[in-house]
This record gives structure tokens, sequence and C-alpha cells, in this order.
């Protein structure tokens, strides 16, 4: 090896001030792009970003890490999608709190693992009374529960301790367990992916997952799930958990969870709240109301990285009863031995290697406090009012459907466009806009039909900004419309509005 070989350099007490220095120029670097973000993303086109990468040869090391800083700046920061722009209202990504961010520093310098105590010390302690204030927050009496990478791995947490629930013979009784293949998790065609995935990854069958009946808005309806639990049970199936969605990602609606929960504690089923977009409710000052009846669930899911503007990821998974985590406790003699004195939060956890993705939240609380978030997301909320009213009065949108969060769901469709001409629409409107990079909306299906979604996360855009934003939606939904720009219409009905 020569002397001009780069070497690894390791962040040690004797690089401290290395460290320093290449972290305040990256630092600096991204504040820069920060101060003079205009849009949310460029107008790059996606054959010349694949190109510059594919361009990298890996193999030939830049040889210093303000070089790679600067590569990183340069090739990544400068083609980001940036979620605080006012622009950027697709996806459920909200902009960070700045004392989070601060935090997630220190977390990458430090690179500790919550996994075993003797990894993270006093981290485990600072995990554990963040999980306590957040099951608080909930209504549990003496809940507990573990940070997740996010809400499909909540979901999944839970479904698994729900499934070894309803496996699990209990002490006294003379039924025997049911199998697999009686399981039945009841959900609405609304929630999450992950709802199906997580029943594939536990070894159930396809037809596991019910769709209950959702009412005009996209809720379940309590009565079809009564209904669906005492159907399955005459078909000599086994009820093993019923999905309620705090937020769903689509409509941004609320199951009526106090009815729900009725028909749980009825039929003794475990019941499950997928509250991944609707958590920041949780502190919401004037909209805490929604979420009631969340106390009764044996489970809850709360992403801190949508309503509480936490940095990805930093998700939870929060039980009523802390017995509930242990259904799903694996031991081994090198990491956590059953009779360990420490708290080994992998007893709780799905994973291993774990970030300490608390100390965000952590953080937040400590500067901050509850309250301040639950106005912002209260802000969020009054914005996307605001925008509904708009979209409903607008001559050349249509409101596809209401929301109790900060989604709107929207379709161009001024008078004398057919439905299947609208619907032809909504792919190429979402396309050129995203390769213009202006502005930045989804595209999703609504009753059969395709529609255009804005996802509002963001207390420092204006219904002002986002007004701006749908007008040049609409003067590019007319442009496209005029020159005949058309794509696949998806599932529609064909008639005239």
């Amino acid at each position: 090896m020569n002397s001009e070989t780069p070497l690894l350099e390791i962040l040690t007490s004797a690089t401290a001030g290395r460290y320093r220095n290449v972290v305040h120029g990256a630092v600096d670097r991204t504040a820069d792009r920060l101060g003079a973000v205009e849009r949310p993303t460029t107008d790059t086109p996606a054959s010349v970003l694949r190109d510059r990468v594919a361009a990298i040869d890996l193999a030939r090391p830049l040889g210093s890490a303000e070089a790679a800083v600067v590569e990183v700046d340069e090739l990544f920061a400068a083609e980001a999608v940036w979620f605080h722009a006012p622009g950027s209202l697709a996806h459920l990504n909200c902009p960070v709190a700045v004392p989070a961010v601060a935090a997630e520093a220190v977390l990458a310098a430090v690179n500790p693992s919550v996994d075993t105590w003797d990894q993270s010390r006093i981290g485990t302690e600072i995990e554990r009374r963040v999980v306590s204030w957040a099951t608080g927050t909930i209504g549990f009496a003496a809940g507990d529960g573990v940070f997740t990478s996010g809400g499909t791995q909540s979901n999944l947490h839970a479904l698994l301790l729900a499934r070894q629930a309803a496996t699990t013979a209990r002490r006294g009784s003379a039924r025997r367990a049911p199998a697999l293949d009686d399981l039945v998790v009841f959900a609405t065609a609304s929630s999450h992916f992950s709802v199906r995935k997580s029943a594939m990854l536990l070894g159930l069958p396809e037809r596991a997952v019910v769709d209950v009946a959702a009412d005009a808005a996209g809720r379940m309806r309590p009565d079809a799930l009564a209904h669906a639990i005492a159907d399955a049970r005459r078909e000599g199936r086994s009820p093993m958990a019923v999905v309620a969605t705090a937020g769903t990602t689509d409509r941004g609606c609320i199951d009526p969870l106090v009815p729900i929960a009725d028909v749980c504690d009825l039929e003794d089923v475990w019941l499950h709240v997928d509250a991944a977009y609707g958590c920041g409710l949780l502190v919401s000052p004037t909209r805490r109301h929604l979420l009631a009846g969340i106390e009764r669930a044996r489970s809850v899911t709360a992403d801190f990285h949508k309503s509480f503007f936490q940095p990805v990821s930093s998700s939870a998974l929060l039980v009523r009863d802390p017995e509930d985590l242990r259904r799903a406790s694996w031991h081994a003699d090198y990491l956590n031995p059953e009779d360990a004195d420490e708290p080994n939060q992998v007893d709780k956890s799905l994973q291993t290697t774990r970030r300490f993705d608390a100390l965000k939240l952590w953080a937040t609380l400590r500067a901050s406090g509850a309250d301040a978030i639950g106005r912002a997301f209260d802000v969020v909320l009054d914005v996307a009012e605001r925008v509904h009213e708009h979209v409903a009065a607008h001559p050349d949108l249509v409101l596809v459907a209401p929301t109790q969060l900060s989604t709107v769901l929207f379709r161009w469709q001024p008078d004398g466009v057919t439905d299947a001409e609208a619907d032809a629409l909504v792919a190429p409107l979402r396309a050129a806009l995203l390769a213009e990079g202006r502005v930045l909306v989804a595209k999703t299906v609504i009753d059969r039909r395709p529609c255009n979604k804005l996802t509002l996360l963001n207390p420092a855009t204006s219904t002002e900004q986002v007004v701006a934003s749908l007008d040049h939606v609409v003067r590019t939904a007319a442009r496209l419309h005029a020159d005949g720009v058309h794509g696949h219409a998806g599932t529609t009905t064909g008639a005239t509005r």
C-alpha cells in the first residue's frame, strides 16, 4: 500500500477535531441548500439522474471526507425532494423539528443500539420514559411499548402479538387453540397495505384478512364488523384481531373507535388501532376528541415521523398491557438471557440492533413541549379545512371525498369534461408536475375512480400557498387537456359529470 492510498477515518477521541470540521462543512452546505429552496425538487429528467449515479466509480475513492461531503451535496442534496417546501403536497412526509435534527446528529456520532441495556445504558431509560409518556397520552394506565422503524413494522408487531394471543390455549380451557388457517383479521379496504402484508408474513392464508364494510366516508361500520365476526365464527373460523384506522392514508378518516371497541369487548377480540397518521391528535388542543376510544385498544401504532414532525425513522408500537409484549419475546444466552437483571429492550422488539430514535422525540418534547406539537398539527388541519372549502367551490375542480385530517382528494373536471377524460388525466397530471418539480401531488383510486391527492403536513405552509399551488395544478391540467394528453384512465364509469 503506497502513501497515497486513502485510509478509513474512524470517529474516535483522536479524530474529534476532524469530525467537527467535516460535519460542520456538511451542515453548512445543507443549511445553504435549505435557505435557497424555492420548490420541492428540480426538473432534472430521471434519465439524467440515473446516468449521474451510474457514472460514479465506487472503486475509485475521492481520497478525503471533505471531497465526499462535496459530492453528497452536489449529487444528492442538489436534487433532493424537500418536504418543507410549500409545493411539497404529495405524501405523508413532514418537515422536521430542529431539536430532533440536532439529536439525530448526536445519534449518528455516538451510534448506540438500544437492544440491550449494556449497549445504551441511559438510552434505554430515556426510551422507556418516552414510551411511558406516549402510552399516557393514549390513556393506558400502565402501558408499555417499543420504538420501531415505522408503521409497517409496528402493525406487523401488533398482529404478531395478536396471533400469539389467539393461538395460545387459555389455562384451564378445554378448547384447543385454533390453527393458523382458521384465523381472521378484520379491517377495511382503506386500511394500510401493511395489514395484508403482515398477514402474509405471519403465515396466514390469503383469505385471513376480511374487508369490513365502510360508510360513505370510508370508515368502518361497527354493525358490519359485528356481522363479519359472527359470520366468521359460524364458518368455524377464529377472530384474531380487528384493525381500526385512525387516519387512513387516502381519505384521512378515523374509524369510530368507541363502538368498534364495544364490539371487540363483547366478542373478546384483540383491537389494534393504526394511528400512524392520526397520532398527532393525541396532543391536539382542539381535536383530541377525534381519538375517543383509543384507550380501549389493546395495541396502537404511532408514527412520530408523520404528525409529530420527527425525522425518519420514529415510530412506536404501544400496548395497554405490558405482558402482551412478552408474547413475542425470545432469549439468547449471549444477548438477553432470561435471568438478566438489566432491562433489555430486545425482549420487546422485533429488531436486534436498533436505533435510539426516542432521543429525537425526547429533545423535541424538552425543547418545545407536547402542546407545541399539537398546535402545529392543528395548524395543518385548519389549513386542510380551508383548502377543502376552496376545492369544493372551485369551478374546475371536484372534491372527491371529505377528510378528518389533512388529505385533499380532488379531480380536475370542468363542465364539459367527461368522467373518462378526467380520469385519464390523473396520472399524466401528476407526472407532468413531478417532471417540472414546482408542485408535487399524488394519485390514488377512490370508489374505483382515479383522482389526485394532496397531503398537507407542513404547519409553515399557508392556505394561500396551497391555493396558489392548486392554481398551478389547474393551469397544468388545462394545458394537458388542450394538448390532447391522456393516459390510462383506470376504472371509470365513462359518464359525463
